[in-house]
């Protein structure tokens, strides 16, 4: 059992290094030519043992690239410390019949290439088709050729295990020296403390005032902080643009006051160039006992707490596997989502009435997703689409729901029942150059008219790019669509670029609906929206209506129309005119 655990590990080390099959290399075809030369050989090569083949790396005097690992001297060579030599492969009873000595090779002399952490990688090896011994001095030559080969193979490794504008070793260097600790220390505690010395908005903001190419160079900066803070025993990585690593283990293992320390020291501005730097960090905690988590999940955890940092007044957290948990979870959807959209019964759309106020007459719908998962069942679209929108799976979702409304819409038509159905679009669907042209092709194919559709957009959409924005709905508003801002009140508020908005309803947010009836400032609020709104020209919403008292400020302050609960929740299409909803209940409000 150790020797599979062993040979695991040796061929674990041996991919890690990234040589296998990799293309030739001036720096190790000069060793084997010098060695070669040195030795007299007509052959010579590098050769790395794999799982069932020897691989040559470099080679002198043959044209193979690999043999089979079978019988292969290489492989007995990587077991022993010194070189391994078989004078005569014919006359060895562990190599007759071997690939080798059927092709004609006597003579082999192979000394072993080893990790620092005793990992056998292959060989440096010369052979002869001559019967033949070493002589006095050229095993040393042989060792020491070796140790030229593993100084390169070293070298070239460490071009990936240091950053190249802080001269920090980065997080595959860190996965090493975690996989070192725990070979030299299994079981002990240690911590990992993940380092943010900017946020991603303080970040943006540095990078368009100093330039992108000089965030490199203010990290160099608060890395010297960082490393005079957290003690020259401990030891720092940068793993991402703003992001470092603390690795602390033994004594040094009080992470909360270690990370109280590198905030207090990062509070102080950096300096660049002159120009001071006011830094926001903050950091992620994780304790864990070596040997027991793999190094990127000890990563991944501190990883975790630093994005769960970000949250905390404080700045710091440690990791909190429920966390880490919902984090799984909201890769699993991602990873499912991809998958509902081509099935034919996991996703489907709900319809959610809106009531003339005056006149409790039912007159359009807002189209709601919903997604029932095979295995988790229904999950809610506030947790779903949040993290859809951020993705390119964002741009076919939003396809999904316009085609399926408009499906909706003219089967509603075509029963005699025509309805306005509002769609919702994201920021990023409003970002696309597109976006107006597909929404407005979609309902050409489906034969109804523009007139028939509403687009409901948050105002936050008008933050990103406005003039895009403005451009994509004066083209749906040309061509009939009804355009509604949703959820006023809660984002970039921009009354500048609600003037040039080609709006004809604006929605009132649930936020100050639902709480009106008990607050006066809610009241205040929803008033003068609704003035507001008149003034501009615009119909008003008013959204989350759950209380009969609610129904009535809203309407005896003019508000056009509403949606809420007390009028009917979100249903499918098939329930929309069946007796009992509240476009059958007119008459019993009259």
């Amino acid at each position: 059992m150790d020797h599979l655990v062993n040979e695991e590990a040796r061929l674990n080390a041996l991919r890690d290094l990234r040589l296998l099959d990799s293309p030739p290399s001036d720096s190790f075809d000069r060793l084997t030519r010098l060695a070669s030369q040195l030795l007299q050989a007509p052959v010579s090569t590098i050769s790395l043992t794999d799982r069932d083949r020897q691989w040559f790396k470099s080679k002198v005097g043959v044209d193979l690239m690999e043999i089979p690992r079978e019988q292969a001297p290489c492989a007995y060579a990587i077991q022993g410390q010194g070189v391994f030599v078989v004078p005569d492969l014919k006359a060895d009873p562990r190599f007759v019949g071997s690939p080798l000595a059927e092709s004609g090779i006597r003579f082999y002399a192979g000394a072993p290439l080893f990790t620092r952490e005793g990992h056998g990688l292959g060989t440096l090896c010369v052979v002869d088709d001559k019967v033949r011994h070493l002589r006095e001095g050229e095993e040393q030559v042989l060792l020491d050729l070796a140790n030229m080969v593993m100084s390169q193979i070293e070298l070239q490794n460490l071009v990936g295990r240091v950053d190249p504008v802080t001269g920090h070793a980065n997080q595959f260097q860190l996965f090493e020296d975690l996989d070192d600790l725990a070979r030299r220390e299994p079981g002990s505690s240690a911590t990992l403390l993940a380092i943010d010395i900017l946020s991603p908005t303080r970040t943006d903001y540095a990078a368009r005032v100093l330039g992108s190419d000089r965030i490199g160079a203010l990290m160099q900066e608060a890395l010297r902080a960082l490393q005079r803070s957290a003690g020259n025993s401990s030891r720092i990585y940068h793993t991402d643009r703003t992001r470092c690593a603390v690795l602390l283990e033994g004594g040094l293992l009080d992470g909360a006051a270690a990370s109280e320390r590198v905030m207090k020291a990062l509070r102080d501005p950096i300096s660049y160039d002159g120009v001071p730097v006011t830094a926001d960090p903050s950091a992620g905690i994780y304790d864990f006992i070596v040997g027991e988590v793999l190094p990127r999940e000890i990563f991944k955890r501190a990883s975790n707490a630093a994005d769960d940092a970000r949250e905390t007044s404080c700045g710091r957290a440690r990791y909190n596997p429920a966390s880490d948990q919902r984090n799984a979870r909201r890769f699993s959807l991602l990873n499912d989502f991809a998958a509902a959209l081509d099935s034919s019964d996991q996703l489907s759309l709900v319809y959610q009435p809106r009531i003339e106020l005056a006149s409790g007459r039912q007159c359009g719908v807002e189209a709601l997703i919903r997604w029932t998962h095979p295995e988790l069942g229904s999950v809610s679209p506030g947790e779903f689409v949040p993290l859809v929108e951020q993705t390119a799976l964002g741009r076919p979702m939003t396809d999904w729901v316009v085609g399926a409304a408009i499906a909706q819409a003219r089967c509603w038509i075509r029963s005699g029942r025509a309805m306005p159905v509002s769609i919702n679009a994201s920021a990023l669907n409003l970002d696309e150059d597109d976006f107006a042209e597909r929404m407005l092709t979609t309902a050409a194919q489906a034969g109804i008219a523009p007139s028939h559709l509403e687009l409901e957009f948050t105002e936050s959409a008008i933050s990103r790019d406005p003039d895009r924005v403005i451009e994509q709905l004066r083209e749906l508003r040309s061509n009939g669509v009804a355009i509604a801002i949703d959820d006023f009140g809660t984002g970039y508020s921009n009354l500048s670029y609600l003037q040039q908005l080609p709006v004809t309803v604006l929605k009132i947010d649930q936020s100050f609906v639902r709480d009106m009836v008990t607050s006066g400032k809610d009241r205040m609020l929803v008033k003068t929206m609704i003035a507001m709104g008149h003034d501009l020209g615009y119909r008003v919403v008013a959204e989350g209506i759950e209380t009969q008292s609610a129904f009535d400020m809203l309407t005896e302050w003019g508000c056009d129309e509403g949606q809420g609960y007390l009028m009917s929740k979100p249903i499918p299409a098939h329930e929309m005119f069946l007796t009992g909803t509240w476009s059958n209940r007119e008459a019993a409000l009259a």
